[in-house]
């Protein structure tokens, strides 16, 4: 194991001081031996905030009192900014460390050199079923979507991209838009099966009407961004494995995934082997079609384009190109796409 190097933590914080003092407890008691200092940024907070944070008495914790709210990607950006360690793990405050995950999680940083960003596993990707997907060096999973609950970052990557996007205010959806600026820079991001975090959700905002008001906004504005993150490719075969598929294929799945879009592969028996978490693979049959139809009816879940390979089966190949004919939605062969380019001059025009 490589030896482990200078990391500090980083915990935005707004109000829920139970929470807060939970995370921070466990940040000390578990990861104490891997880290130097943990910065948190309290953001404007209440008075019983405030206090708990300024009772604390660990060594290595560094309380800063902003004088106003800024929203979550400001409080990081500026709290990444007192710190000079070369890697940062940033923590919601409604996160709980349960285990040292962090010596996998530098495995896998030092493992692959374009990884800059590395996600503990846990509660939030408990439906993923990670066992099925691809492992890249240092044992991670790709993934094409950031969630900012739980990262380890380079800290010159996050410097040098600009942090997280004050335009996204008090949060939401300014996770997923530093994850695209940093594919878009040629940037890998990761999800560590073997490393693990419990995230509570919404510990700060809650989940009423402030929190769809802002999750509404924030993602109109990252789909005015990304207008491609929207593609959902409902991609169908026979039994053929992924490690037949042809370069041509693999390069369009792959534009779809760095544009921040989705494929869902529908095989006879449920695929086997996944490139990344945002392909999803489901065993063909009518209760899957039923599910991916039904997703036509919200907008940016709506399958936008079918890909067939030549041995789907006759009865599945007529019942969804009629589904695709009422629908309005392209229906192309395998064999179409053969390099990136095309991919992404056949979607730009449709």
């Amino acid at each position: 194991m490589s030896a482990m190097p200078v990391i500090d933590v980083v915990i935005p914080v707004y109000n829920a001081p139970a929470l807060t003092r939970r995370c921070i407890e466990s940040v000390v008691a578990l990861l104490g031996q891997s880290i130097r200092y943990v910065h948190v940024q309290n953001d404007a907070s209440g008075a019983e905030t405030r206090e708990m944070l300024d009772n604390l008495r660990y060594e290595s914790l560094h309380v800063h009192h902003a004088a106003r709210n800024q929203g979550f990607g400001a409080s990081v950006n500026e709290a990444v900014s007192r710190s000079d360690a070369p890697y940062v793990l940033v923590l919601n405050s409604d996160t709980v460390v349960t285990e040292n995950f962090l010596p996998r999680l530098y495995e896998a940083l030092a493992a692959d050199p374009k990884l800059a960003v590395i996600i503990p596993s846990g509660n939030d990707y408990a439906r993923d079923k990670l066992d099925r997907y691809i492992r890249k060096p240092g044992g991670y999973v790709r993934t094409h979507r950031l969630r900012g609950h739980a990262f380890l970052m380079r800290r010159s990557v996050f410097l040098e991209i600009g942090g997280f996007d004050a335009a996204f205010g008090r949060g939401y959806y300014e996770d997923t838009d530093l994850g695209r600026r940093l594919n878009l820079r040629g940037w890998q991001l990761g999800v560590h099966p073997d490393a693990h975090i419990l995230h509570k959700g919404g510990g700060s905002f809650g989940r009423g009407q402030s929190y769809m008001q802002l999750v509404r906004r924030n993602r109109d504005l990252y789909f005015s961004r990304y207008p491609n993150a929207s593609l959902n490719v409902l991609l169908l075969s026979g039994n053929c494995p992924l490690t037949h598929f042809p370069s041509s294929l693999l390069d369009a799945l792959d534009y779809v995934f760095c544009e921040g879009g989705y494929v869902h592969w529908l095989t006879p028996g449920s695929a086997r082997l996944l490139l990344c978490l945002q392909m999803r693979g489901y065993a063909l049959g009518l209760e899957a079609l039923i599910r991916l139809m039904l997703r036509s009816w919200h907008e940016e879940k709506r399958i936008s384009e079918i890909w067939m390979l030549p041995d789907v089966p006759r009865l599945s190949r007529a019942l969804i190109q009629f589904w695709a004919r009422v629908r309005g939605i392209k229906v192309l062969p395998w064999e179409w796409a053969p390099t990136a380019q095309s991919c992404a001059a056949s979607i730009t025009s449709t």
